[in-house]
C-alpha cells in the first residue's frame, strides 16, 4: 500500500509517477486517510463495478426487470 502525505504534492510529478494499475497512491491529510490517486483504468472498472451493482440494487426493489433494460444496463 503506497500512503504519502498530502504534502508530497509538491513534487506531483513524482507521486503521479508511482500511481500504476491497480496500485493506487493514498493520500493523507494530518494523519488520516483523505484521497486516492488511482490509474484511469482502475477508476472505469470501478465505475462499471458501481454501475452494475446499482442495477441489480434497482432491479431487487423493483422485483424484476425486462431483459431489454438489463442488456443495457450490463453493456460494459
Amino acid at each position: 500500500m503506497n500512503i504519502k502525505p498530502i504534502s508530497d504534492l509538491k513534487n506531483y510529478g513524482k507521486v503521479l509517477q508511482e500511481v500504476t494499475n491497480g496500485e493506487p497512491v493514498f493520500l493523507t491529510k494530518n494523519g488520516r486517510g483523505k484521497y486516492v490517486i488511482i490509474d484511469i483504468e482502475d477508476y472505469d472498472k470501478l465505475k462499471a463495478s458501481l454501475e452494475v451493482a446499482e442495477s441489480l440494487k434497482d432491479a431487487e426493489a423493483s422485483g424484476t426487470i425486462d431483459i431489454n433494460t438489463a442488456k443495457e444496463r450490463f453493456r460494459l
